[in-house]
């Protein structure tokens, strides 16, 4: 342990005295007679609970400890808390009571009115532990976000990956610092102002070290997924797969005082029972806020645009907080950058026209034809409700799914994306940023593995440039996933906010949120009350907010933007520009928030 973690707040993560009497249960079905807990090395039976049907429990020491089933190998327990010698190791019991939090007197953060900052852990410092992330909380801070939304922290095979091949859904990486140097950082941003969302997966599990179905039907095969068969959310045995689920969710929110979870690819989660999961788990997050007495929330990744998913369960939604808007990331990405392929196709034909309609409608696809899909797709958004979507520029998968994991600050200009940036954080919807954007960062984020598994990671490495293959790439042009350059390259520079021209780009995103902020209109939700004029020709568009233009001019030469009224100042500027009456005139790729 180094020295900087001896001084973190908060006791190491020691190892419970051996011998103390514990009691251990564990659901599992699948053993027809016997199951045993292994604690260092000691083997003590345990009996069936009559009262839970599958369920077994007893008495044994505390200490490292698997189950075995049957007289089978030693398997981490399910609901572990801690695996200290990663996913395929004994687990380790935590004390959650014994951690120090600070009295900050946190009352956490409602997600309404905010800005998130996404982070991956592994990459946002040269060390990339929880307690290197913190020492980068100030610049956050002074940035102006509200929330920062952390990628998924559950253990994996290695040291270094996305997150999203987790195991062990109650448990922490080691590699960043386990369940101590989790709760170490979310009590460090408590303490500055600021919010932590975890990212959570509930579609699937990683292809290494998932020992669930050992256990039970924690998976079925009635439906496919594009990881195998799909967790079982309404078979036989699915209240206590959901119950496993749900117990985890909420013991992020309570023992590790998250503020908000973030659920990926929620259109994975198969299930036709009349009660969804995630109207459950929405109800059960709700329950735990009015028990602690702090706004907890719910964010889900979905490309199903429907409404459903964030409408009230009293209204028949799922009751989610918000949810991503990849509709309008890909406009804006198809109105910056010119590409057109896959699922940009539909925005390219008309840039502008789409970014128009996402920040008035929400929803591009709203029952209208989508050529990647083939068919027909989406409903309309109800029109008061912007902040329950989110609005990006960039995300982790819309950087690290690319064959070179480049950013959009590698083929566009300071001022573009400046652009984007006031498009972006002036919107009706949620802001979000990805890291090292709010500075043009030049570093990459690209697609990194560590799989311990050399034919899986064989596999991983061939899929990858296949996939990229098939798309025109050279093979040897697609990274390594498993070659350690790769995570060295994603690493964030931090040298770069200081230099130019990194420099004038974070002074602009952080005078963006400050009006935001200061402005109210700049915040307004309310999809109806945006308008948008633009020249899909000339390449600049007008967005009206209240009474504020923001002048946005993507064109390759000086243009002159109507603004409606009189011009009266102007609030921020990217770029040359000029006031003329009911004009603002704009230098190629700038941008101006006019009030008038």
């Amino acid at each position: 342990m180094t020295g900087h973690e001896e001084r973190a707040a908060g006791p190491r993560q020691a190892r419970p005295p051996a011998g103390a009497p514990r009691h251990y249960e564990v659901w599992a079905p699948a053993a027809a007679e016997q199951v045993e807990v292994e604690v260092d090395g000691n083997r003590h039976p345990l009996a069936r609970d009559t009262a839970r049907a599958g369920w077994w429990r007893g008495e044994a020491p505390a200490g490292d400890y698997a189950f075995r089933l049957d007289g089978g190998p030693p398997l981490p327990d399910p609901r572990s808390p801690r695996q200290p010698h990663g996913p395929d190791g004994p687990s380790r019991p935590v004390d959650h009571a014994a951690f120090r939090w600070s009295r900050t007197g946190w009352r956490g953060r409602p997600l309404p009115g905010a800005v998130l900052y996404e982070l991956h852990i592994g990459t946002f410092t040269a060390a990339g532990t929880f307690d290197a992330a913190t020492e980068h909380l100030d610049h956050l801070v002074e940035l102006g976000v509200d929330l920062v939304e952390l990628m998924p922290v559950c253990p994996f095979p290695g040291k270094h990956g996305w997150g999203y091949d987790g195991v062990s859904l109650w448990a922490v990486h080691e590699p960043y610092g386990g369940p101590d140097g989790l709760k170490r950082f979310v009590d460090a941003a408590h303490r500055k102002g600021l919010g932590v969302v975890l990212d959570v997966v509930h579609n699937h599990l990683g292809p290494s070290g998932n020992y669930l179905p050992a256990y039970g039907p924690y998976f079925t095969d009635r439906y496919h997924t594009p990881w195998g068969s799909a967790v079982n959310l309404d078979a036989p045995g699915s209240d206590e797969v959901r119950a496993y689920l749900l117990g985890s969710a909420l013991s992020w929110l309570r023992d590790y005082r998250i503020d908000g979870l973030r659920l990926d690819a929620v259109h994975a989660l198969a299930d036709d029972r009349a009660v969804h999961f995630l109207e459950e788990l929405s109800t059960e997050v709700e329950r735990l806020a009015v028990a602690t007495n702090r706004p907890l929330f719910l964010i889900a990744e979905s490309d199903l645009n429907t409404p459903r998913t964030t409408a009230p369960r009293g209204a028949g939604g799922q009751g989610i907080t918000a949810q991503w808007s990849d509709d309008f990331h890909h406009a804006l990405h198809a109105a910056l950058t010119g590409e057109s392929q896959g699922y940009y196709g539909d925005f390219a034909r008309a840039p502008l026209a789409a970014v128009a309609k996402t920040l008035t409608r929400g929803f591009f696809h709203d029952d209208t034809w989508s050529s990647f899909r083939g068919r027909r797709h989406g409903r309309p958004f109800p029109p008061g409700s912007g902040h329950r979507l989110l609005g990006y520029l960039q995300t982790h998968d819309q950087v690290g799914n690319r064959a070179l994991g480049d950013r959009i600050s590698a083929v566009l200009s300071a001022g573009q994306l400046a652009c984007g940036a006031a498009l972006v954080l002036t919107s009706p919807f949620t802001p979000m940023l990805f890291m090292g954007e709010e500075w043009g960062a030049a570093t990459p984020w690209q697609y990194f593995t560590d799989h311990t598994d050399p034919a899986l990671a064989e596999a991983v490495r061939r899929g990858r440039r296949r996939e990229f293959a098939e798309h025109g790439w050279q093979a040897e042009t697609v990274p390594d996933p498993q070659e350690p350059a790769t995570v060295l390259r994603s690493v964030l520079d931090w040298t770069e906010p200081w230099r130019a021209p990194h420099s004038a780009l974070l002074d602009w995103y952080r005078r963006l949120i400050r009006l935001r902020r200061e402005r109210a209109a700049l915040a307004d939700p309310d999809l109806a009350a945006v308008r948008v004029e633009f020249d899909e020709a000339a390449r600049w568009l007008v967005v009206h907010r209240g009474p504020y233009r923001v002048a946005v001019n993507l064109g390759d030469g000086p243009a002159a933007l109507p603004l409606g009224a009189p011009g009266r100042e102007v609030a921020a500027s990217f770029g040359e520009c000029a006031l003329d009456g009911s004009s603002v005139r704009l230098a190629a790729e700038s941008v101006a928030v006019v009030t008038v």
